[in-house]
């Protein structure tokens, strides 16, 4: 008899602790390849034809809280930073495809403490991280609104070993597609709103049976468009883009985890919405950009809350047949 009771007692606390794990999976969120506030204001348009641009991201993420499936602060209080910077080039020529515009962009991207999912023990130098990879890019400009779609994807170059706290890469292969548009509201164009849609396809973690779910990424902004003059008042020296910017992220599909004894849980899907503001400048003379983007989350459900700030320098060299 006293044997049948531990084996009932053993039972019941494996149950236990199979159930604990369960829940424990349903609220640790995966994270995608997408870095949201890489877009903000004219997130609908193409650069120029033409041109090669050179640029420098830098990419801070604070995180200040961490949220429950309800919205609520969670027990956890994160306290780090996550940084990405890199060098890129993106590039767009006067080749026509279905009437647009045909470009590309590559970035070669570094990061610490890269977020991997829900968990606040990330500890990662900077290190060479998910290589970021555009092949194609469409663009369309018509007198009132632009249009742009492409394909882009993540290509699992960091460093990933599955439960490893010093990452520096998701550890898997990652397609998105993209669609956006830029409504002006003037003829001088002065005046926009745009959103880019930005779907994110997610393969199987290395060495793991781990898939993260799809995501859906909007981003865009409302702003206006001032142009610097000369002293002489004949022609600009720069342009000035300002207003106010947002993303929202939704985990459209669950997250898929293999769990020891009962197979595969999906985890409940998270979300989140940010707004905040965008500056940029660009030196018409040489050729030069610099632009700052801040957001603030909102709303966040079943992962971190906190404050986004994109910082990016670009240099465009015009390549058109003098």
């Amino acid at each position: 008899m006293k044997t049948k009771f531990k084996q009932k007692q053993t039972i019941k606390s494996l149950f236990a602790i199979l159930l604990f794990f369960v829940s424990f999976i349903g609220q640790a969120q995966l994270k995608g390849g997408h870095i949201l506030g890489a877009m903000g204001l004219q997130s609908g348009t193409q650069t120029p034809a033409n041109t090669l641009s050179v640029y420098i991201p830098g990419y801070f993420y604070t995180a200040s809280s961490l949220r429950d499936p309800n919205g609520d602060k969670s027990p956890i209080e994160p306290d780090f930073t996550m940084t990405i910077t890199g060098a890129g080039i993106s590039w767009v020529s006067d080749f026509k495809i279905l009437g647009a515009n045909y470009g590309a962009t590559a970035l070669l991207a570094f990061a610490a403490n890269t977020i991997q999912g829900n968990s606040a023990d990330v500890n990662n130098s900077l290190a060479l991280t998910d290589s970021y990879i555009q092949p194609i890019q469409l663009g369309w400009h018509n007198k009132r609104a632009d249009f742009v779609v492409s394909y882009q994807m993540y290509l699992p170059t960091g460093k990933f070993t599955a439960g490893a706290s010093d990452n520096s890469g998701l550890g898997m292969f990652m397609n998105e597609f993209s669609a956006g548009t830029t409504l002006f509201f003037n003829d001088k164009k002065t005046f926009h709103f745009s959103a880019l849609a930005s779907y994110e396809i997610n393969g199987k973690k290395k060495d793991t049976d781990i898939k993260t779910g799809d995501i859906l990424s909007v981003e865009g902004g409302l702003g206006k468009t001032f142009y610097m003059m000369n002293t002489e008042k004949t022609a600009p020296t720069g342009i000035l883009n300002a207003g106010l910017i947002y993303y929202l992220q939704y985990k459209v599909t669950a997250d898929k985890i293999p769990v020891p004894v009962i197979g595969i849980v999906e985890g409940d899907k998270d979300s989140v919405g940010a707004i905040g503001a965008e500056i940029n400048y660009f030196h018409i003379g040489c050729k030069t950009s610099a632009g700052f983007r801040w957001l603030a989350e909102v709303d966040a459900i079943n992962r971190f809350q906190g404050n986004t700030f994109f910082l990016t320098l670009a240099h465009v060299f015009s390549l058109k047949k003098e």
